[in-house]
């Protein structure tokens, strides 16, 4: 597996209390300051792309092999590296996963709160992509994550499920089962 979180230098949620200052943040998103305390984001909504027929690149195909294998901080760096730089709106496929994926790095460390931000910001991000784009099989990850999600909702931060000892995997439309 890879490094144990925690350990890194790095924090999943760069992005968060004035991480994105002078920061290159891609289409569709921008960041200012104003008076030198607040952040200001722009952000477009997400739609299905025109490249949801396409082969998917290699560093997306490295991303869903690290969720696969549960290694939820290294899915994060490299799928940020492509959603970050992605003009188009298949960016946000990529940032969709990012997403479920922190989702389950917070539920595993009994963070709820960032668990179910972060899983359902996930999941809205995936709904354009639906039923399946660049091979993947949107449809079956966003069922699958929409049950924990909702199983966490129910119960609540007070009674925090154990973390599941199978999680969604992020299947291809390509795969044999």
């Amino acid at each position: 597996m890879g490094q144990q979180p925690g350990r890194q230098r790095h924090n999943l949620l760069s992005g968060v209390a004035g991480g994105l200052a002078g920061r290159r943040l891609g289409p569709g998103v921008s960041g200012r300051r104003r008076h030198g305390v607040s952040l200001r984001l722009k952000k477009t909504a997400p739609r299905r792309s025109s490249r949801c027929e396409d082969p998917p690149p290699p560093e997306f195909l490295r991303g869903i092999a690290e969720f696969n294998r549960e290694e939820f901080f290294e899915q994060h760096e490299t799928l940020e590296g492509i959603w970050i730089t992605e003009p188009d709106p298949v960016r946000y496929l990529y940032q969709g996963i990012l997403q479920v994926g922190v989702g389950f790095y917070h539920w595993r460390r009994g963070n709820w709160r960032g668990a179910v931000a972060k899983l359902g910001q996930g999941l809205t991000k995936l709904e354009p992509y639906r039923p399946a784009c660049m091979t993947v099989d949107v449809e079956r990850l966003v069922l699958e994550t929409a049950a924990l999600r909702d199983l966490l909702e129910q119960r609540g931060p007070t009674d925090l499920p154990a973390f599941p000892p199978r999680l969604p995997r992020v299947h291809r439309t390509t795969e044999t089962t």
